[in-house]
């Protein structure tokens, strides 16, 4: 049975305005290869804003994530770590933001190799400072950055990286992962006294906003929060994972994770504004199996499999922003579309998201967002494209299972070409020697050596034409 909220929750947690019916989006279309709203400029003037109380800030219900920017010759710089961040490109792609009413810019010094927030502050300098809002973060991962004068020297460069005299948004960097998440907590912000210090840089004015990013441990939020409620430490807001995919199953489908529902829930009962990431789940509800894609073109069919998703994580009341990391012209277009103005997710549309949420869980992909936080694999496997083209075949249903099957030969096919295809050999899940070192750098919890494992059985199985059944889950 699939889990859903009741109408009160529902009216309780996502708002009063939102249980009308919405309205589908009519206008002429130019190109019969694209949906209407696909052809559509997207307005100027009609970006949805919210409200931030501590503030009074006016923030676009659509935030610029600053994670994967262009590259010259095209591409990020995932995919070509060696090429130069486009400049040109990315000004571009800023100006149409701000002209289209997007005023948050999230960055980090961690994000594109240490190259986001220097190009992040060129794009914002050229416009007047009252036009945007900057959120960057404490990312201080490595043990050599721990320390308090390496922490300090971290906050002072993205000052001068952003070309700015204070922070918007800061955030301490994704709380609650690592294998023992209190005293990584600690060793980063409680032991060298940075937390106290980040309160006495807000308190100057160079901080206008202090908050957490949380990914993993759900006893390091509780804690957070506890703070909060005896005034220990503020929260001005508080960045999670939320989507319909998450919001009733994260749990189930990781066990270290924790559903977006009751994250929201407990920040939505302190008044704390909440920032959302992760809206599409790195992509995979984007790219969702084929069935679930016609069951959406029904309901909407001018809108994007995409739109749903963002349209679901912009309906809660609480939600102050929505971060996507754009990298093309056409994700800036298509989100703003989304989001001039937003058509809040309706009672009977978020009861379809939940029943879409359980057919997704049953497919039993690989939570992974091709965060890249695994990488480099010391002995060259590209992780995350084994697990994208393991999770692409199960949304084509190229997952062979049973020799008698008709089906079965061309499934082989599909899986093991396409996998040589997409993971050179050398970098595949059969190089993995278990040493484990990826998995405390997992925001999502998963046990990569397992996984690695699952795969290689199975692509080992089809090589000697066996069944893939026969594969330990």
């Amino acid at each position: 049975m699939a889990k859903k909220i009741n109408r009160r929750d529902f009216i309780k947690l996502f708002g009063g305005g939102v249980v009308g019916s919405s309205a589908i989006l009519a206008a002429c279309n130019n190109d019969p290869q694209k949906t209407t709203a696909e052809n559509q400029e997207p307005p100027k003037d009609k970006m949805t804003m919210r409200i931030n109380h501590n503030t009074g800030d006016k923030v676009s219900l659509l935030g610029y994530g600053m994670m994967r920017l262009p590259v010259e010759g095209g591409g990020t710089e995932r995919d070509h770590p060696d090429a130069a961040i486009d400049q040109e490109m990315v000004n571009r792609q800023v100006d149409y933001a701000i002209e289209h009413g997007v005023n948050y810019f999230d960055t980090s010094p961690a994000y594109c190799q240490g190259r986001s927030e220097k190009s992040t502050g060129i794009a914002l300098h050229r416009h007047p400072r009252d036009k945007y809002f900057v959120a960057t973060k404490m990312s201080n991962f490595s043990p050599e950055t721990r320390t308090r004068a390496a922490s300090i020297e971290m906050f002072e460069n993205s000052l001068k990286e952003l070309q700015v005299e204070y922070i918007d948004y800061l955030l301490l960097h994704s709380i609650g992962g690592g294998r023992d998440a209190e005293e990584e907590f600690n060793e980063r912000f409680i032991n060298n006294g940075i937390l106290d210090w980040l309160v006495e840089q807000k308190k100057k004015g160079r901080i206008r906003n202090l908050g957490f990013s949380y990914h993993g441990d759900v006893s390091i939020f509780d804690m957070l929060l506890q703070w909060h409620d005896e005034e220990k430490y503020h929260w001005d807001f508080v960045q999670v994972e939320l989507n319909y995919l998450d919001w009733n199953w994260a749990n189930e489908i990781n066990s270290s994770n924790t559903d977006a529902s009751y994250l929201y829930e407990e920040l939505s009962k302190r008044d704390i504004p909440a920032v959302i990431m992760e809206p599409l789940l790195g992509g995979r509800l984007a790219n969702v199996p084929d069935p679930v894609v016609r069951k959406m073109k029904q309901q909407r069919p001018d809108d994007s499999v995409a739109s749903w998703a963002f349209r679901y994580a912009g309906t809660p009341e609480k939600v102050l922003t929505v971060l996507s990391g754009m990298t093309y012209m056409e994700h800036l277009r298509e989100n703003i579309r989304t989001y001039a103005p937003l058509q809040p997710i309706t009672k009977e549309e978020n009861d379809f998201l939940m029943e879409i949420a359980e057919d997704i869980y049953n497919q039993k992909n690989i939570p992974c967002n091709e965060c890249n936080y695994c990488m480099p694999c010391p002995y060259g496997i590209n992780i995350p494209s084994v697990f994208v083209h393991y999770n692409k075949m199960i949304r084509e249903g190229n997952i062979p299972n049973d020799r008698k099957d008709p089906e079965y030969s061309r499934q082989r096919k599909a899986f093991l070409v396409g996998y040589d295809r997409s993971v050179p050999r050398l970098r595949q899940a059969s190089h993995c020697i278990g040493c484990g070192q990826c998995n405390e750098h997992c925001p999502q919890r998963i046990d990569i050596p397992k996984e690695m494992r699952k795969i290689d059985t199975m692509v080992e199985n089809l090589k000697r034409n066996g069944k893939v059944k026969d594969v330990e889950a």
